[in-house]
């Protein structure tokens, strides 16, 4: 039950897409795979998934070569891609049929399959719906149903949060807990970075096609510098210097000012402020999110330190 990454590189013309990437998702874990769009993300699951050839290096699944027995390989993984396309003149019930079949799963077996399935992924009202009517995210939980027939050790998931309502998210987050549990392994990509801090237990990050960092979330957490944002009546040299004696200051835009690990409680620093005669519109304690780290890693990657 791992998904390994090994070495892989990809071009379309002069663009290089990936370029050496590795990384491996174990056995009972989920792996959040990060990156601003046109990263890399969906290439390298499009690679992972068989779908795409890889220019260099290979993805083995459960010691299955994807390039080499893609067969052996595809199946011991489940797959939603980040826009799912069905035949949508088909009932759901029909379609999911039809494609259990694919799985060995025949008539009355298939369709109890499905009930079962659509069900769990919150569609048992729609089963008897064409997929024409389904929303967005009906298609995404459809998508899921489907990648759960043959029940398989691992899954690959391209921004599967996208297109989930709330409820959809929580209920893919507790499905998360229930494959770590059963000791799959997951790997999803996301844009949506808060989502991830709560799903994911270790996070791959990509810049521009390069793995630039992964990390747990535990490592995350233990890294990450809580921050006092303040809102000021002015902002000049004297002012930064003052509050540098209590974390590391940043400009954030205008008279918006940021002291990240600040030494003393956000009160200490107001009262400082005003004993100086500088007025504080505006005060907010909070902690460093997962898209801060992001962002700080990938601004190390750009000044050559990773």
């Amino acid at each position: 039950m791992t998904i390994e990454i090994r070495d892989v590189s990809k071009s379309f013309g002069k663009v290089q897409a990936l370029k050496n990437v590795s990384f491996t998702v174990p056995s009972g874990r989920v792996v959040g795979y990060v990156g601003l769009n046109g990263a890399g993300k969906t290439t390298t699951i499009r690679i992972a998934t068989g779908v795409l050839p890889p220019d260099q290096g290979d993805v083995v699944i459960d010691g299955y070569s994807v390039t080499r027995d893609k067969k052996k390989a595809s199946w011991g993984v489940g797959w939603v891609p980040e826009l799912p396309i069905f035949e949508s003149e088909f009932k759901a019930i029909d379609y999911f049929t039809y494609l259990a079949g694919y799985y060995g799963y025949k008539g009355s077996e298939a369709r109890r399959l499905g009930e079962e399935l659509l069900t769990k992924f919150g569609l048992g009202d729609a089963i008897n719906r064409k997929l024409a009517t389904f929303s967005q995210g009906m298609k995404k939980r459809f998508a899921l149903a489907v990648s759960m027939i043959n029940d398989p050790p691992n899954f690959i998931f391209d921004e599967v949060l996208n297109g989930l309502d709330p409820q959809g998210i929580a209920f893919f987050r507790e499905l998360a807990v229930e494959f770590r549990k059963r000791g799959k392994a997951v790997l999803f990509s996301s844009h949506i970075l808060s989502e991830v801090e709560g799903i994911a237990d270790i996070v791959v990050f990509i810049h521009k096609g390069r793995i630039i960092g992964s990390h747990s979330i535990d490592e995350i957490k233990h890294e990450a510098k809580p921050a006092v944002e303040l809102v000021l009546t002015k902002v000049d040299n004297d002012l930064l210097k003052l509050l540098g004696k209590y974390g590391e200051v940043s400009v954030v835009s205008g008279n918006r000012v940021l002291v990240r690990n600040p030494s003393v409680d956000s009160s200490v620093l107001i009262s400082e402020l005003v004993s100086k005669g500088i007025g504080v519109l505006e005060a907010k304690r909070e902690e460093k999110s997962l898209e801060d780290f992001f962002f700080n890693l990938v601004k190390r990657a750009e000044s050559g330190e990773l």
